[in-house]
């Protein structure tokens, strides 16, 4: 198997919509859609645990599911930096936290049909609020509105019924990151 051709059909700020050519295990040429993120080298995602045993999760309104997601603080390494670095960055952004230790916790594709995206998640263990001169250097963004949600990692799956009961999505991530994290925490 193998990619013969790749052809952008549409390009915008942080997406483009691809569409490839490639050949089977039985020798046939087929094509099959896709999408890539623009100017963007990773994709990070963050389990932050304090030292008693509680998680942040993060609640905001994603415009393509038009509802409020329940997840992990996420975001783009779309600033030059080491994943582990857009992670560190993205706690402060999102939770205004910082942590005594990173762990890497996993690295795959999220939508390997649809999607190009590799996402690296890392363990933020023992979370601390971030001195002011930190979240003054890594500012939430303009376009986020984040509700932080702080809960005992033992009641997690409570935590997040309730907010499924309310309406509200949840990443589907959370369940399997959660238990991966339990062995280092």
């Amino acid at each position: 198997m193998e990619i013969i051709d790749k052809k952008i059909i549409w390009e915008g700020n942080f997406i483009r919509s691809v569409v490839f050519t490639y050949r089977d295990s039985s020798g046939n040429i087929r094509k099959w859609e896709g999408v890539e993120r623009v100017n963007c080298s990773g994709i990070v995602a963050i389990v932050p645990v304090t030292s008693g045993g509680e998680t942040l999760l993060v609640r905001q309104f994603r415009p393509v599911v038009n509802n409020f997601v329940i997840e992990f603080p996420a975001g783009l390494n779309d600033k030059g930096e080491s994943l582990l670095e857009a992670a560190k960055r993205e706690l402060i952004e999102e939770t205004g936290h910082d942590a005594e230790e990173f762990v890497l916790l996993a690295e795959g594709p999220l939508s390997s049909g649809m999607s190009a995206e590799i996402l690296t998640v890392f363990l933020a263990k023992n979370i601390f609020q971030a001195k002011e001169q930190i979240k003054e250097r890594y500012p939430s963004e303009e376009t986020e509105s984040i509700e932080i949600i702080k809960t005992p990692t033992s009641k997690i799956n409570e935590t997040l019924d309730n907010f499924q009961k309310k309406g509200d999505y949840i990443d589907l991530k959370i369940y399997g990151l959660v238990e991966l994290a339990k062995k280092y925490v």
